[in-house]
């Protein structure tokens, strides 16, 4: 499967595509790391059943990573919630 190094169905560039994500409201900013965290986790899993070692820990690396980011913004959701 050829990796894309652009997002078809989105128009703008991925600076502006980070923009937009980070305008998220908190909690679908969490939710969307969360998915982003389970897909790179998936694609570990695929990457180590082909016998791709070293890509499959970067990628869990990563799951791990963006999981605790989403854990941090589900904390700032928490906190800011109650203002909104």
């Amino acid at each position: 499967m050829p990796h894309a190094n652009h997002v078809e169905r989105y128009p703008g560039t991925l600076a502006e595509l980070a923009t937009e994500l980070g305008d998220l409201r908190y909690d679908a900013l969490a939710t969307f790391l969360e998915e982003l965290a389970a897909k790179l986790e998936a694609d570990s899993l695929a990457d180590g059943a082909r016998g791709r070692g070293k890509l499959a820990a970067a990628l869990r690396a990563a799951s791990d990573e963006v999981t605790s980011a989403a854990e941090h913004i589900a904390k700032a959701w928490r906190i800011c919630a109650p203002h909104m």
